[in-house]
């Protein structure tokens, strides 16, 4: 009888993890990507006036102290909307092409309709780039940036003017750096020219607009730099299970260096700030967009929704360009991958949007020894083993006196059970009978709890480490794992995972109460589905974790039975 269900329940496991696979294979997070791949329209679905909501006249300064006062810039009519694009359509939209950006540039606005990393595929073994930023049927990201005010080109009723530009297709080739500039000449004879500068290497796009004024009258103007998103979901988190990485926007300023807006706080109400620098950013999991305007000036931060759309910005100070006289306003935009050195030279706080929640200042420096292990080993899976083990090693003392205050509880579980069977109507006899049990033995019922309890922020921390690290992405470990941020395909590693809590189990004490032991049982088989679609880079240090704990229970379990009362 007892080897039929045996043979009965490994083959209810075997159809079941079978179903599971078929689900997965069907339905799972890689067939929606694919889905949503095959609906995205390709670069020829773009058009001139994909731009959306544009800047247009009614930003307001504040002449005497220089700041704006007015809101990020409102859009402009349709009617004067409708105008501006159809001279846009008649220009073709410039590509830029580096070693890590592949940029598509809007002539009509000149705004950055497309972002795309191709060091980064959208799939892992795809052979395409992941698109950061886009404007097409399914979404709406882009980066925005014109000047307004009393002479801004973007703040006329006619629309957003249509730059000139003396090629539609830039390379950086064997530069070091390119410059894609865009000009136009005003009817009162000033010249602006909008500089993009790209350099090798980098996700940083250098943004300059050069004021050259031949007029007989002074140009003014304020610069103005805006990230235009909707709520779409976001398309490089591919796992639904676990604690989920945050979406939304952050401002940096003086009184604040990082504060998130997510989208539910801009349907409340506005975000408004002034202050000396700072910056704006549109954050996703392992990418980031965002506007860092130049030091040196008090900048107004400010979000807005509008037609559906969720937009952050900054406007400069007014500026005053004499005539004759020739001047320039800039800003940086970063749009890549959360990459942490350069995040920290581009702008100051900027590296704080891979975000490790409260828990960062034991976070940070998990994540430069997770580095260093990698600089030696070379792989990300062993660096993850790795980390996993010196954390242990670290907490060795910690973890012994949990152990054996829990191999304590064990050996003398008989004794207990039998005092409550003895002492069980009681409860007062039990209880004093239990202490003096406690005492005799040196048992600390709490012991097996506290040191985990203190131990748990580490645990989080290296969570957070795993779960923000852009290097996990398709990162290959061995064998058939070849995406250390993506699920197991084939549920190895969980499977393992739920095996080794239930062998940690069987070498724990049996909780006293039936209904607690009972839950208990259950744990191995709720955190293996739990554990099904985590990134496998989570799950593999959840794993080691296990195998070292279940390592030291063991010794320190033979160590008690045998007497010996030395720590392990």
């Amino acid at each position: 009888m007892d080897v039929q269900r045996v043979i009965l329940i490994a083959a209810l496991a075997l159809i079941s993890y079978m179903l599971v696979l078929q689900w997965n294979e069907d339905y799972g997070p890689a067939q929606q990507q694919a889905t949503a791949q095959q609906q995205a329209p390709s670069v020829s679905a773009y058009s001139n006036s994909a731009n959306g909501e544009l800047p247009a006249a009614g930003v307001a300064s504040d002449a005497a102290a220089g700041v704006p006062t007015a809101d990020i810039p409102q859009v402009s009519n349709p009617a004067d909307q409708a105008q501006g694009a159809a001279a846009g359509n008649a220009n073709q939209l410039i590509s830029v092409s580096t070693d890590v950006l592949q940029v598509l540039i809007d002539p009509h606005g000149g705004d950055i309709i497309q972002v795309a990393l191709p060091k980064q595929e959208s799939a892992l073994n795809s052979g395409e780039p992941f698109v950061l930023l886009e404007q097409n049927a399914n979404r709406t990201y882009v980066a925005q940036s014109g000047l307004v005010g009393r002479d801004g080109p973007d703040g006329k009723k006619s629309g957003r003017p249509v730059y000139q530009v003396s090629a539609t297709d830039f390379q950086l080739g064997e530069q070091d750096s390119l410059n894609v500039d865009l000009t136009l000449v005003q009817t009162d004879g000033v010249k602006l020219t909008k500089r993009f500068t790209f350099t090798r290497g980098q996700y940083r796009i250098g943004l300059d607009y050069i004021v050259d004024n031949q007029s007989q009258e002074p140009w003014q103007g304020v610069l103005f730099g805006q990230i235009k998103r909707d709520s779409s979901a976001d398309p490089s988190q591919q796992t639904s299970m676990g604690m989920q990485s945050y979406l939304g926007a952050v401002f940096s300023t003086g009184e604040n260096n990082y504060q998130k807006v997510n989208f539910d706080d801009m349907d409340e109400e506005r975000f408004s700030a002034s202050s000396q620098d700072g910056w704006v950013a549109m954050v996703q999991h392992y990418f980031v967009s965002a506007w860092i305007p130049a030091p040196g000036a008090e900048y107004s931060y400010q979000s807005r929704k509008l037609n559906g759309n969720y937009i952050v910005g900054f406007l400069s100070p007014s500026f005053e360009v004499a005539p004759g006289q020739n001047q320039s306003v800039s800003a940086t935009f970063y749009a890549g991958p959360k990459d942490q050195e350069q995040m920290e030279a581009t702008a100051p706080n900027l590296k704080l949007t891979v975000d490790y929640g409260i828990l960062w200042w034991i976070a940070s420096p998990l994540y430069m020894l997770l580095k260093w292990i990698h600089s030696l080993v070379g792989n990300w899976g062993l660096a993850i083993i790795g980390i996993t083990l010196l954390v242990k090693i670290a907490l060795f003392q910690l973890n012994a006196k949990a152990f054996k205050s829990m191999a304590k509880m064990r050996k003398f579980g008989p004794e207990m059970q039998r005092l409550k069977e003895q002492f069980g109507d009681d409860r007062q006899k039990m209880s004093q009978e239990m202490m003096k049990l406690y005492q005799k033995e040196k048992i600390n019922p709490l012991g097996g709890c506290l040191p985990i309890l203190v131990q748990m922020p580490v645990f989080i921390a290296l969570y957070w480490v795993l779960m923000e690290s852009v290097e996990l992405r398709h990162a290959p470990f061995f064998g058939y794992i070849q995406d250390l941020s993506q699920m197991d395909p084939y549920f190895i590693l969980p499977i393992l995972m739920g095996v080794t809590m239930f062998i940690q189990q069987m070498l724990n004490p049996t909780p006293p109460d039936p209904m607690q032991a009972k839950i208990m049982k259950l744990l191995p088989i709720i955190f293996t589905f739990f554990f099904l679609w985590f990134p496998a880079g989570l799950v593999l240090y959840w794993l080691v974790n296990n195998v070292l704990s279940i390592a030291q229970q063991w010794i320190i379990n033979r160590q008690i039975e045998a007497g010996d009362t030395k720590t392990a």
